[in-house]
């Protein structure tokens, strides 16, 4: 049936398709930047130029489906379907998937140079981990699937109310600022660079034995293997074979005393990473609370490196809405911009990530964040709630986006991944 509507030039028309199909559809526009009305007009347009009718389509179950389409366009397609003794649903389904053929799932673009993300803060405790973890999930997630994404524009208007007391954080459970938009489909190497190993730890992973080989044996010179038979891969039902750990060792504790004999010590990490860099999009280093050798070697792998564009790799600075992190983030750009200077490199900052926020704290966290905010450059690029799923998702050992993939830190991590992507 079809029925008049104020949609520009079109008019509405009802039909039934099934869910399998509706879903494709809705992920194949979103993935190409369309709306669903414009695919199933060309589908059409398509279906009825055929010389002969497609292979029958299983539409069980299809349920009441509705679109607009160009006035006439529908009539047409009623008489073409007459014709060829199909079923208006039939004949919608095969339009649906003829555009679904003729239009793949599109590759992911690879960067020409790996990224490498630095997850740093010299203070602990601000959640350098879970920001770690949950970017490198998101930039992962698989490109056939709509998982919920914040908006950037919302996360604007969230930022500009921290003055407001309980507004931000009314404005971070708003359902209307979160849109459905595929995964980003990238390969992710996380580096857990901490002796802590917590990124370990969190993510199900077993710390590297101490009479073993490390990223520390590599990194001084007393490699016992090749790195990549430590690699393990994270939750591939979830996330395919794109997101992969490095774990962390104890031994990295003396990390900062080995290095202090190795020959441009700065570069240790690189030369480290340097041979895993093929396989993957992004390298995510999970920082220690450290501004000892080890933070030097970690900034000096995520300089810009010749032919690379700003903005590309650089550091990810997380920090808490309270005083001591405002302490902590000038030691760590002082640092920072001491190796620019004594070594003459770039180093980008991708941006403030305001972590574990909750306005209701009062005074002390809205004009926290204000002033975090107010720094402009490096400028916040994401604000995440103090909300239960991340630490349930560290007491079950998995990776947030999919313990809890529609929770509003999700669908947060999402938006903070496509802000520095």
């Amino acid at each position: 049936m079809s029925s008049p509507a104020t949609s520009g030039d079109r008019e509405k028309v009802v039909s039934k398709l099934p869910g399998w199909l509706r879903q494709n559809l809705k992920v194949r526009v979103a993935q190409y930047g369309i709306e669903i009305q414009q695919a199933v007009q060309q589908g059409i347009t398509d279906w009825c130029r055929l010389a002969s009718t497609p292979d029958t389509i299983d539409t069980a179950g299809a349920d009441s489906f509705s679109t607009f389409v160009p006035p006439a366009q529908w009539d047409e397609f009623r008489r073409i379907a007459a014709e060829r003794k199909v079923s208006l649903a039939q004949g919608l389904a095969q339009s649906i998937q003829l555009w679904l053929d003729s239009n793949p799932s599109p590759d992911v673009e690879r960067p020409a140079i790996t990224r490498r993300i630095i997850v740093c803060n010299q203070k602990g405790g601000v959640g350098k981990t879970a920001i770690t973890a949950g970017v490198g999930e998101a930039l992962a997630e698989d490109t056939n699937q709509l998982r919920p994404v914040r908006i950037a524009k919302q996360l604007l208007e969230a930022l500009r109310a921290s003055e407001g007391d309980d507004d931000t954080a009314q404005a971070q459970e708003d359902p209307l600022d979160v849109e459905s938009l595929p995964g980003l489909g990238m390969r992710v190497l996380l580096v857990d660079f901490d002796p802590q190993c917590h990124l370990t730890n969190q993510l199900g992973a077993q710390p590297l034995p101490m009479d073993g080989d490390s990223l520390t044996n590599h990194m001084a010179g007393s490699a016992r293997g090749d790195l990549s038979d430590l690699i393990v891969a994270i939750e591939p039902e979830t996330f395919g074979d794109r997101l992969h750990l490095l774990p962390a060792c104890n031994d990295a504790f003396l990390l900062d005393v080995r290095l202090s004999s190795v020959r441009a010590r700065e570069a240790a990490l690189e030369r480290a990473l340097a041979p895993l860099e093929a396989d993957y999009d992004a390298i995510i280093v999970d920082c220690p609370p450290s501004l000892g050798l080890s933070m030097d070697a970690a900034a000096y792998y995520g300089r810009r490196r010749d032919g690379e564009e700003p903005g590309k790799s650089g550091a990810l600075i997380v920090v808490q809405a309270e005083d001591s992190s405002a302490d902590a983030y000038g030691l760590l750009t002082s640092q920072i911009e001491d190796l620019r200077n004594d070594l003459s490199i770039d180093i980008d900052y991708l941006g403030i990530v305001v972590n574990l926020y909750d306005g209701r704290r009062g005074y002390i966290a809205t004009s926290s964040l204000q002033g975090w905010v107010d720094i402009k450059d490096p400028r916040v690029v994401g604000l995440i709630g103090d909300l239960k799923e991340q630490k349930e998702a560290v007491r079950v050992k998995r990776p947030l986006l999919s313990y809890a993939p529609r929770s509003q830190q999700a669908v947060s991590m999402r938006a903070l991944a496509r802000e520095i992507s």
